[in-house]
């Protein structure tokens, strides 16, 4: 999938309204067309990863291995070293999820272009900058309606929620889940660590075994409710694994 083609993925992703939507009008993921799970791999860890609860994401992978895989995959190096880096966390801390970097850079690619949509990038620090930030979810046609949650701190709107940062969290569905991969004292949904450990967080909190077909698809669907968005994660999953 192009550059131009995983931005027209991400209107899409934030037409459907994003991350941790309810389930209001959605049919059973079972009733629809799931991809099966993807092999779900995990990356060559570094020397720090024996102690990976105590390390932040960035600093687990192998660098050798992260440098040879962005070169490979054409994934920005400090986007691919919080995804590596959260898939080696929760091997540790939930190693019954089996969940692979790999997926959730199927995730980050169509939610934001690694964190690279209309200019944005993460900096050495992680953080992406400028912020993205969704569409209102204000029930206009092909939006679900949200009414601000969180008062516009997360996604500067006190009317309605939208979708933040590079993986594209709901106010709500951050609240509950939020990490914090870097381990700097907080959890923030612009810092590509943080946003990518909440996400194999809320993956392997609603679909327990992604190893597993149902468990994916539970996975995907929470995260996700459109069979065209997990086909486009499973098909990146695929090739960046290959």
């Amino acid at each position: 999938m192009t550059a131009t083609s995983r931005a027209a993925a991400l209107t899409t992703v934030l037409l459907l309204a994003g991350c941790g939507v309810g389930e209001r009008g959605w049919p059973s993921p079972l009733e629809l067309d799931y991809p099966p799970a993807p092999q779900q791999l995990l990356p060559e860890a570094g020397p720090a990863a024996g102690s990976a609860d105590a390390t932040p994401l960035a600093d687990l992978t192998d660098p050798g291995w992260l440098r040879e895989t962005a070169e490979r995959t054409g994934i920005p190096r400090r986007a691919l070293a919080a995804y590596a880096g959260a898939s080696l966390r929760l091997a540790r801390t939930d190693p019954e999820c089996g969940l692979g970097w790999n997926t959730l850079a199927g995730i980050g690619a169509v939610e934001s272009v690694h964190g690279s949509y209309l200019g944005a990038r993460a900096d050495a620090d992680g953080t992406v900058r400028p912020p993205i930030i969704g569409i209102p979810l204000d029930g206009s046609e092909g939006v679900m309606e949200i009414l601000d949650t969180d008062q516009g701190e997360l996604d500067g709107d006190a009317e309605w929620d939208r979708a933040v940062g590079p993986m594209q969290f709901i106010p709500t569905t951050w609240d509950e889940h939020a990490q914090d991969g870097n381990l700097d004292g907080r959890a923030d949904p612009h810092q590509i660590d943080d946003a990518a450990l909440t996400a194999a967080a809320y993956l392997c909190d609603r679909g327990g075994d992604v190893t597993t077909d149902d468990g994916w698809t539970d996975a995907l669907a929470a995260y996700n409710r459109s069979v065209s968005y997990a086909h486009d994660v499973a098909g990146l999953a695929e090739e960046y694994g290959s």
